[in-house]
């Protein structure tokens, strides 16, 4: 719980300076021109995967199956558009990088073991 609280604080003190850091840098008009650019490119992006990955747990559904991959992908798809809209450098870096499928899969695996974790706790319940 405290690293949460710490995440708070710190990523958005590092975004405000590298905001500051490429206002000084590049101007203040360009820095602006970058973070509206990325939110709306981000946000096309997000919608298009987003669809996408409905349409595979959708499809999932109907015939049978768990959506395990489809929902993973589906909850990357989720939290890279939130981040991709927020403004800031690293979480649009991090956020584009969630919503696209080859480097989704650099995070999977922390997903995956964060699910187990989870689920041995019994935090977790997944029902047959």
């Amino acid at each position: 719980m405290k690293w949460i609280i710490s995440l708070f604080i710190i990523i958005p003190a590092i975004e405000l300076y590298i905001l500051l850091l490429s206002g000084k840098t590049i101007g203040v008009g360009n820095t602006f021109l970058l973070i509206i650019a990325s939110g709306v490119i981000g946000g096309y992006f997000a919608k298009k995967q987003g669809m996408k990955a409905f349409r595979e747990v959708s499809d999932s559904v109907k015939n049978y199956q768990a959506p395990g991959q489809a929902a993973i992908n589906g909850i990357c798809i989720f939290v890279g558009a939130i981040l991709v809209v927020l403004p800031g450098f690293i979480s649009d870096i991090l956020g584009f990088m969630l919503l696209f499928a080859p480097t989704r899969k650099l995070f999977k695996p922390i997903i995956y073991r964060w699910i187990r974790k989870k689920m041995k706790n019994g935090q977790v319940i997944v029902m047959k």
